[in-house]
């Protein structure tokens, strides 16, 4: 049997979200729609985990997670668990199979994040394109004469192209607009050419976003298929004065080539705020380049990202704690299976 110590849903959050002082870390999570719920009771995981571990979890109906992965393990002999939401849209760090045969609904936060990234995205641009750290040095130690030598770029005229069109490219094509920039090219096969239009961005093959982009930005989901999907042969198509940014996952861009392209100055600079490895080790070549800005995959934390973050993840507690299958589910499969369907009843009003 179902091992249930309260008759209220219980939803845990992990402890990556407090401090070294066991204090909430961020201003607002939408905790007040759990507070103000009779049928919720939450708490905080007792420990904090890189892998999450199945005792961690037995006792809870929800999880909101921040940083933990989940294995196979993560689920061993696991039953009352019902859902997990996550804080955020990746799921890479997840086993989404596991998930699905230990009748878990897995969910994001997709549609949260969409504006920030692309203020974050936009932010990289602006900052490679004007040489803002160059010249921030600059200022600093008094050689102001030396700005003739950092000449920036506007956006005006460039063309940029979206590795990906779903939701975060999409709010970037609406940020660009006013910028006048001359093309938005788009490689993204899952995309028919008129919602591409709608947001005045042009499909196109992979080979020519490179070739023709003045930046390039990384903005598609790490699977099998996009794990390493730019590599040498793709950073060789760009033009010597094109940028690169990702803000997607490290993954999908290798990066001891894109450390080559930038210290043989094959493209003029790059904009990382994601990485095979994180954090970022010390002795990563990349921290020994000029021409590349790289940020502690945080650029998009905002107070208004967190809050959103946290509303949607608490709007999906409060679905399920009354039997209701929560939006943006990753793993659909599960809604499918007879015993998932089973647990869910349990919380019908």
């Amino acid at each position: 049997m179902t091992n249930r110590t309260s008759s209220k849903f219980r939803v845990g959050l992990t402890r990556d979200f407090l401090n070294e002082r066991d204090e909430l870390e961020f201003k607002d999570l939408g905790l007040s729609l759990l507070d103000d719920s009779p049928r919720i009771e939450y708490g905080f995981l007792a420990e904090r985990a890189t892998v999450i571990r199945a005792e961690q979890i037995r006792d809870y109906d929800g999880i909101v997670t921040f940083w933990p992965s989940y294995d196979r393990e993560s689920f061993a002999g696991v039953e009352r668990l019902l859902g997990i939401a996550l804080f955020g849209v990746g799921y890479d760090h997840v086993d989404v199979q596991a998930c699905t045969e230990a009748d878990v609904v897995l969910f994001n936060a997709a549609g949260a994040v969409d504006r920030p990234v692309a203020e974050a995205i936009l932010t990289l641009m602006l900052s490679l394109s004007h040489h803002l750290f160059q010249k921030d040095r600059i200022a600093r130690s008094g050689r102001w004469d030396d700005s003739i030598h950092w000449m920036g770029g506007e956006l005006r005229d460039k063309v940029v192209g979206t590795v990906g069109l779903g939701g975060i490219a999409r709010e970037l094509c609406r940020l660009l607009s006013p910028f006048r920039v001359k093309q938005i090219l788009a490689y993204d096969p899952l995309i028919p050419p008129e919602q591409a239009r709608a947001v005045g961005a042009e499909l196109c093959s992979l080979e020519s976003l490179f070739q023709s982009s003045d930046f390039v930005t990384i903005n598609c989901p790490l699977k099998e298929k996009t794990r390493n999907l730019i590599t040498s042969q793709e950073l060789s198509l760009m033009k010597s004065t094109a940028f690169l940014i990702n803000t997607a996952r490290g993954a999908i861009v290798n990066e001891q080539d894109l450390y080559q392209a930038l210290l043989e100055r094959r493209i003029r600079g790059a904009g990382i705020d994601v990485f095979s490895q994180e954090p970022l080790p010390a002795g990563s070549p990349l921290l020994t380049l000029e021409n590349v800005i790289v940020t502690p995959h945080a650029l998009a934390w905002t107070d208004e990202l967190f809050s959103g973050i946290g509303t949607m993840s608490c709007h999906g507690m409060l679905k399920l704690a009354n039997g209701v299958v929560p939006d943006h589910v990753v793993n659909r499969d599960v809604l499918c299976r007879p015993s998932f369907l089973k647990k869910l009843a349990r919380f019908k009003a």
